[in-house]
């Protein structure tokens, strides 16, 4: 017995609400994702609710700023609200250490990490140290792969950043607009340097402005008794209260925050270049938390996190197609004069010997 057609629409109708419906229900993850990825994804979110947490280490990123990524995270993936982050801000020396340390010795804690040594995190991928995982989001970062700014299946980076000339315009004038006219600009021993002695960042900053300068300038330099400083917090705040006149290594990051706040800090980006230095975002090996661990890397890279890192830290996105909402500070990695340094080529003992090099300058 045939049935009547309004029978047939009603019933089209009803699975085609249900559908919907089922589609209104799904977190913005899976309504984004493209067909092929969404059952990767619903599996990697059942098993990072088992999981129930996360740990993440990180050299930049503030304390506000994760916070504002975990309630985003939370809501891409509609994971739960008991869902932890376990957040750790590091030095780039200290983070590296934990990191070895803990695959050394089999015991690893940190699930996530991101750092900007380029070098080391070629080297870690290279050594098996880093979990391959060909993440959805890899795509976007195709262009950066292709200029050595990360390794496709292994590691992107979440945001870049730079050293530049950095002050406090109600404490000191500088009308510089290269490197060179830095030499003599201050009062010697009132001008701030990040200190390549012991950060891994501020030493990929030399060996790039060296290729570029030269020894000698370094020389003049070290002749203005820099003082030494690690976390670019710091730089900025002694610039916002006068301790130090003029930074060699600010960060415009630090001057946006600290600008947000009520400073007035200023920075150039001289026209000779400047080296960049991607924050490369990896798995660790033997992450207790594999399932949650993806997921939040996923989120980081993905157009949603990129817009909140870049929001609230000036980073520099590597998605390709990104438009960044700070372009003043944040601008797009493509309008800078950026040094070219083949950081896949450059070993530790590449690394050393110019640690060695610079504290010769600096502490003879």
């Amino acid at each position: 017995m045939r049935r009547p057609i309004a029978t047939y629409t009603a019933a089209l109708a009803l699975a085609l609400f249900a559908l919907a419906t089922a589609a209104a229900d799904e977190p913005p993850a899976l309504r984004d994702a493209a067909p092929a990825n969404k059952e990767q994804i619903r599996a990697l979110i059942a098993a990072a609710i088992k999981e129930g947490s996360v740990t993440y280490w990180d050299t930049i990123v503030q304390s506000n700023t994760n916070a504002a990524l975990v309630e985003g995270f939370r809501a891409y993936y509609g994971l739960p609200a008991n869902f932890v982050v376990n957040y750790s801000i590091s030095t780039t020396a200290g983070m590296v250490t934990r990191v070895e340390q803990e695959v050394l010795a089999n015991r690893v804690t940190i699930d996530v990490g991101a750092v900007a040594s380029v070098p080391w995190a070629f080297e870690k991928a290279k050594a098996g140290q880093f979990m391959r995982y060909a993440s959805p989001q890899y795509p976007a970062y195709e262009a950066a792969f292709a200029n050595g700014l990360g390794k496709d299946g292994y590691f992107a980076f979440n945001g870049a950043y730079i050293f530049v000339p950095m002050w406090n315009p109600e404490r000191a004038q500088f009308k510089g607009t290269s490197w060179g006219d830095v030499i003599g600009a201050i009062p010697v021993g009132r001008m701030s340097m990040g200190d390549s002695s012991k950060s891994p960042t501020y030493l990929s900053t030399y060996i790039g402005l060296k290729q570029l300068l030269g020894l000698d300038y370094f020389k003049r330099l070290a002749a203005m008794k820099p003082v030494f400083i690690v976390r670019s917090e710091q730089i900025a705040s002694q610039l916002v209260t006068g301790q130090n006149l003029l930074s060699f290594s600010g960060m415009p990051t630090r001057a946006y925050q600290a600008n947000q706040r009520g400073a007035k800090l200023q920075y150039i980006i001289p026209k000779e270049g400047v080296v960049l230095l991607p924050q490369s975002m990896f798995i660790v090996a033997g992450a207790p938390h594999p399932a949650s661990a993806k997921l939040w890397l996923d989120f980081i890279l993905s157009e949603p996190g990129q817009k909140i890192l870049v929001d609230r830290e000036a980073l520099m996105s590597g998605r390709s197609g990104f438009k960044s909402p700070l372009p003043e500070y944040a601008p797009p990695i493509d309008s800078l004069n950026v040094i070219k340094v083949d950081w896949e080529k450059t070993s530790t003992a590449d690394m050393e010997k110019a640690r060695t090099e610079w504290q010769d300058i600096f502490n003879p």
